[in-house]
């Protein structure tokens, strides 16, 4: 029932060569998983990479890079800053204990009057 995503936290074009075409075109993205549910919203602190050709749009995997790639990787994984880990409830939560809190108050009223 919940969803994870990964939100895009930094692009970056360089220009190395890629492995596979020998363009000069390449795109770094990282990414951060946030998980979406009815009751909150989740950022945790797991960041991915990914580096794509633009040309032959191939996914290049960490085995293929050249040590060129990998300076140009540590430098631009040093100038990500993710989100902080965090949950964020959503009104629909807040509905429900608002009403559990009332329904559960109503029954110690009810017993203390001696309704119950």
């Amino acid at each position: 029932m919940s969803k994870e995503k990964r939100i895009v936290i930094k692009d970056a074009d360089i220009t190395n060569n890629c492995p596979e075409c020998y363009n000069q075109e390449l795109k770094l993205t990282f990414y951060q998983k946030h998980t979406l549910n009815p009751f909150y919203h989740r950022t945790t602190g797991e960041v991915t990479h990914e580096i794509k050709c633009k040309k032959c749009h191939s996914i290049i995997y960490p085995v293929n890079w050249t040590p060129d790639i990998e300076r140009v990787f540590d430098y631009y994984n040093k100038l990500v800053r993710p989100d902080r880990p965090s949950v964020r409830f959503t009104t629909l939560f807040f509905i429900l204990l608002i009403l559990i809190l009332c329904l559960v108050g109503a029954a110690v009223y009810f017993y203390l009057e001696g309704l119950i």
